[in-house]
């Protein structure tokens, strides 16, 4: 099987049609790359576009979703491979340990909270992953500037916050973390 990226997304499309672009370069990018994608298993918003597009560009796609979530965030029903699991702690897991590298687009506090979980974890030597941010649009720029302030404010090292690499191209991303 070809490597995979854990790409952690909006189960809602967000208001800019760039976004939804976005997402359809980098499952593009993804499969010209021949690597598969890891996501959420949903079918709507970022989720589904990214997985339709791997998909309709001939990659693989793996998707992880909780029971409770199956309904609500509409499973995808024609992926590569799809696992449904008890909770929000297994789905995590699981795609954690199914991916080489992981890239975050836009998306809520699900998004957020699956990025930091990642970026924790590398600081804890849990995983040593690369880490991407896929700043579309300039939509992290204020997180990413956070991040700076923690490191200038003695919170977070300068290594850790090294940690999330910060690209506003799929194709700059992809080279930095393959």
């Amino acid at each position: 099987m070809a490597k995979a990226i854990c790409v952690y997304c909006g189960a809602n499309a967000g208001v800019s049609p760039r976004y939804a672009e976005a997402a359809r370069e980098l499952g593009r990018a993804l499969v010209a790359r021949n690597l598969s994608l890891v996501y959420g298993g949903g079918k709507v918003g970022l989720m589904g576009i990214i997985a339709d597009e791997v998909l309709r560009a001939g990659g693989e796609v793996t998707g992880v979703i909780p029971t409770a979530l199956v309904e609500r965030e509409v499973g995808h029903t024609g992926l590569t491979r799809q696992f449904i699991v008890k909770d929000m702690h297994e789905r995590k897991a699981m795609m954690a340990q199914l991916a080489d590298g992981f890239i975050a687009m836009p998306g809520g506090m699900g998004t957020l909270e699956e990025l930091f979980e990642m970026l924790t974890w590398s600081q804890l030597g849990i995983h040593a992953k690369p880490i991407g941010l896929l700043n579309v649009d300039g939509f992290y720029d204020s997180l990413a500037g956070f991040i700076q302030h923690a490191s200038a404010q003695g919170f977070v090292r300068p290594q850790h916050a090294a940690l999330m690499m910060v690209e506003s191209d799929a194709e700059a991303l992809l080279q930095r973390i393959v």
